[in-house]
């Protein structure tokens, strides 16, 4: 099912749109070395077969996993004679970011003298798996990980096409449903699972793939979760009482089970940093940035290993101290606001640098904190129509039970008046 023309590659959009660079270089013919970054299964290779096809080049392929510096060699010096016959070639290296530094600086000269026109993937970031001589001489071209509709028409089109099932079978809305959750982006690994599941429909003597189907052929239970319906929100919501309620063991369950869905790891990211202020607050403060470092972990490193740091913020949150003091007073104040209570700030407060504030006793009797020893004065800060309302009421455990206590001696010496 590899895609025989650019027409038919499905997905990166972005790289296809007229006069776009990789158009650019097919349609100029010219020599030209290309980097292609981007997740497993995205069509870096489908690429660099079609790019060689469009401009009627030899290809030639090479991994990174079992070329050493000889064989590297032995291509280029191939290449080097084929063009004195006037054949130009296409040097593919899967996986460069596995080549060694030698390894890399033995395409250099290839490359420099155009004798091939390189064309290398990678899965990891070639800024820092790719030597800079190589890196500054090519063209970097990011691809990005399918979405559900890409992996559906992958789905659709090999059940259809002569080079895939022929029409033999048909997939229910449940099982290519699944198919595409299982993919994770990757169009090759759903063309995998989906032949298993149609080879192991076909064996039964049934034309119908199930979603039981499925979960049988790749060993992967169907999990029943719809991102748009009551599962999705039914789950998340029992993801957050389950930390909220300390369930450490729930809480990974029901992690586990949006995981194996499909569900987008930002939105569990989000939910996360979101609790950790709601409902742990104070009486932990490091899970705030906990949770705001797992939601970059996540957004850099993508499924499948953005489950680990999701786990280990899951497992902070849901063994942390609780409070929700920190909801309570934000509520509290806002809800004083809504209801008028926006007297006018205390003279001694408001602006006093511009000409003839004080004047006006802009800053007048302002007390400085930090020239007491305490680093708290006796002060209204408050205006008049919300002194000495206590939106703030920590609670009494983890961290926060320190917090009362301060609060409790500050609130007594401002108030001292």
């Amino acid at each position: 099912m590899r895609p025989r023309t650019l027409d038919e590659l499905v997905g990166q959009e972005h790289l296809l749109v007229p006069g776009s660079p990789l158009r650019q270089v097919i349609d100029g013919d010219q020599p030209l070395t290309i980097l292609l970054w981007g997740p497993p299964g995205t069509g870096k290779t489908t690429i660099a077969s079609l790019i060689s096809n469009h401009t009627h080049r030899r290809f030639v392929e090479v991994s990174a996993v079992s070329a050493g510096v000889k064989e590297v060699r032995d291509v280029i010096a191939g290449a080097r004679r084929a063009l004195q016959n006037g054949v130009e070639t296409v040097l593919f290296v899967d996986e460069v970011h596995r080549f060694s530094k030698a390894q890399q600086d033995a395409l250099l000269p290839g490359v420099e003298n155009r004798w091939v026109s390189l064309i290398a993937a990678t899965t990891e970031n070639p800024h820092f798996s790719v030597i800079s001589p190589l890196l500054s001489r090519s063209l970097l071209l990011t691809l990005q990980s399918l979405d559900d509709g890409d992996v559906a028409v992958m789905i659709d089109r090999a059940v259809q096409d002569d080079r895939g099932l022929g029409g033999r079978v048909s997939l229910t809305d449940d099982a290519r449903d699944h198919l595409v959750r299982l993919a994770g982006g990757d169009g090759r690994r759903v063309l995998t699972y989906l032949e298993a599941a149609a080879g192991a429909t076909l064996s039964q003597g049934r034309t119908e793939v199930t979603v039981d189907d499925a979960a049988l052929a790749v060993d992967k239970a169907a999990v029943r979760y719809d991102r748009q319906g009551d599962q999705h929100y039914d789950v998340t919501s029992a993801f957050i009482k389950s930390i909220r309620g300390s369930d450490v063991d729930a809480a990974l369950h029901y992690l586990a089970r949006m995981v194996e869905a499909g569900e987008d790891p930002r939105f569990i990211a989000r939910r996360l940093m979101i609790h950790a202020s709601e409902d742990i607050g104070m009486a932990d403060p490091t899970a705030l940035p906990v949770a705001t470092a797992t939601a970059q972990a996540v957004a850099l490193i993508g499924f499948p290993e953005a489950r680990i740091p999701l786990a280990q913020a899951v497992i902070h949150l849901a063994t942390a101290p609780k409070s929700n003091a920190v909801v309570r007073a934000i509520d509290a104040a806002q809800a004083d606001v809504r209801a008028g209570r926006v007297g006018a700030v205390p003279p001694a407060l408001r602006d006093a640098h511009y000409s003839g504030a004080k004047k006006l006793g802009h800053g007048h009797d302002y007390r400085y904190a930090h020239n007491d020893p305490r680093g708290v004065v006796t002060q209204q800060y408050a205006p008049d129509d919300v002194d000495g309302r206590d939106y703030y009421e920590p609670g009494r455990h983890g961290h926060e039970a320190a917090v009362a206590d301060r609060v409790a001696r500050i609130r007594a010496i401002l108030r001292d008046r």
